[in-house]
């Protein structure tokens, strides 16, 4: 068992306009949700068609996933639902660049994905998409109770604004 959705596609076996529908078995949802931190991951499916021209494949689509994270605040589950369209465009490793050269990379370079060899792998790129997707501090209902009991106060509360208002308030 591997740590990712695999879906390996062979370059000479992708047709312009295939269209293709993923869906991750127990095992994959099981791998992901350990690779991503998830406490859970009930769906992960993919609809997607390539084209291919040359050495570069495009391919578009709808990720769609229902998984469970956990609060950043109390540990407990948080739902959340997925369903965004995507676009990746997969293209062979460049060529080696040295050491101290930096790499710019703009927005439209984020959904580059290098490969090398005969094959792009379709399911760890969809799998990557999904983190992306992901909310990165989920909280849950209890979350701001917890907060007040433990004595962290809200942005509201630790404004410089309402801290000058504080002491506004307290002169005599």
């Amino acid at each position: 068992m591997s740590d990712r959705f695999a879906h390996q596609l062979r370059l000479d076996q992708i047709r312009d306009g295939e269209r293709l529908d993923l869906v991750a078995d127990e095992d994959e949802r099981r791998a992901v949700a350990r690779r991503f931190g998830l406490s859970s991951l009930h769906r992960l499916e993919a609809h997607v068609c390539i084209e291919r021209t040359g050495e570069i494949v495009r391919a578009r689509g709808r990720l769609v996933a229902a998984l469970d994270q956990s609060c950043v605040v109390t540990g407990e589950p948080v739902a959340a639902h997925v369903d965004e369209p995507f676009a990746l465009l997969f293209t062979p490793e460049p060529a080696a660049v040295a050491p101290e050269e930096e790499i710019e990379l703009g927005e439209s370079d984020c959904d580059v994905v290098f490969y090398d060899g005969a094959q792009i792998d379709l399911g760890a790129a969809i799998a990557d998409t999904l983190a992306l997707s992901l909310d990165p501090y989920p909280r849950g209902a209890g979350a701001d109770a917890a907060l007040k009991e433990a004595g962290v106060m809200s942005e509201e509360q630790s404004s410089p604004f309402a801290v000058l208002a504080k002491l506004r308030k307290d002169e005599p």
